[in-house]
């Protein structure tokens, strides 16, 4: 795997913790590049603070960890760790989800070296509780949004990748998959008669997709290309290519969708690829009326309480609904003396 971090720049055990997420617990790669780049940060935070470098010069950046050893490691505390999260805030600027996924790297790191290898007695960062986070409602597109934005892909004359297109946006707005399930879905993973499709989630869990008529027809239009004499030669197992015939990537999806938000007018909301995951479990649960732990099996969530982010959104608009009533601004009456 070719990690953000080159790993002859990083200690060997933090090497060897990268190869156990990967191997044994099936992290993604963005996921290991995330922990390493939250661990190099650390180690350079505290080697900074042994040697006397200021930790926002530009000295920093440079600092070697490579020969950060299980004696320097051993010799890590509690406040150690509070102390980096500290410098995390008012030096870097991070807010609590930041620090809490600084925090998680951090913990994953010392619950291996002390549960699964044995080389560490007391674990420093165990009892460390994460930073709490403002829990911000889900932005999402409305129904009429929604159906501006397929009309913009419909009536797009200039692509030749149309019918594509459709397909990834029709799939996003209806199924709320991630960007990365979508470019991952092989032709194998759809079947024959478009009733459902498989997709990978994260840890490399796969979980079985229903299609609705909007998905069928989308994808039977698209499968019609996919499956034409132009593709014929193809090798590529992907269901969703790019105009040179490979998988389409992550950042090609992001950007047609963006390309296609600005078409419909709605740039100036920046909206993203995820925010059409939050619309189709926000228009699921608000209007179609289904239950938050469906919801949470057709979104792969692992945690019923990350679903239930839903809920609330749904509180908010009740809430937004009771202020529109065009009696809503009718003062009270008072009593004549």
């Amino acid at each position: 795997m070719a990690y953000s971090v080159p790993l002859n720049t990083l200690p060997t055990l933090v090497r060897e913790f990268a190869s156990y997420k990967s191997a044994i617990q099936n992290a993604s790669e963005k996921t290991v590049s995330e922990y390493l780049l939250d661990l190099r940060t650390f180690f350079r935070f505290l080697l900074a603070r042994d040697q006397k470098i200021s930790p926002d010069s530009e000295d920093f950046e440079n600092i070697d960890i490579s020969r950060v050893d299980l004696d320097y490691i051993k010799n890590i505390t509690t406040e150690d760790i509070y102390e980096f999260l500290l410098y995390a805030d008012n030096v870097r600027g991070n807010m609590a989800a930041a620090k809490s996924r600084k925090l998680s790297s951090i913990k994953g790191f010392f619950k291996y070296l002390s549960t699964k290898r044995m080389m560490l007695e007391d674990n420093p960062a165990i009892n460390i509780e994460a930073p709490k986070k403002k829990q911000a409602l889900p932005k999402h597109l409305t129904l009429e949004e929604s159906l501006e934005l397929l009309n913009a892909v419909k009536n797009d004359k200039e692509s030749k990748s149309v019918t594509r297109d459709y397909a990834i946006v029709t799939l996003f707005l209806n199924c709320g998959m991630r960007v990365s399930e979508l470019v991952g879905i092989n032709v194998e993973d759809v079947d024959r008669e478009f009733r459902s499709l498989t997709v990978t989630g994260k840890g490399n869990k796969q979980r079985i997709v229903y299609l609705n008529e909007a998905c069928r027809t989308a994808l039977s239009d698209y499968f019609t290309i996919r499956k034409s004499d132009k593709y014929k030669n193809c090798a590529e197992r992907a269901l969703f290519l790019s105009n040179r015939n490979q998988r389409i990537s992550v950042k090609t999806v992001q950007w047609l969708v963006y390309k296609y938000l600005e078409i419909a007018g709605l740039e100036s909301k920046h909206y993203s690829v995820h925010k059409l995951r939050h619309t189709a479990a926000t228009l699921m649960y608000q209007t179609g009326n289904v239950d938050v732990r469906v919801l949470k099996d057709i979104l792969g969530h692992e945690q019923l309480n990350t679903t239930q982010i839903y809920t609330h959104v749904s509180n908010r608009s009740m809430e937004e609904a009771m202020e529109k009533n065009p009696l809503a601004s009718q003062g009270g009456a008072s009593d004549k003396e």
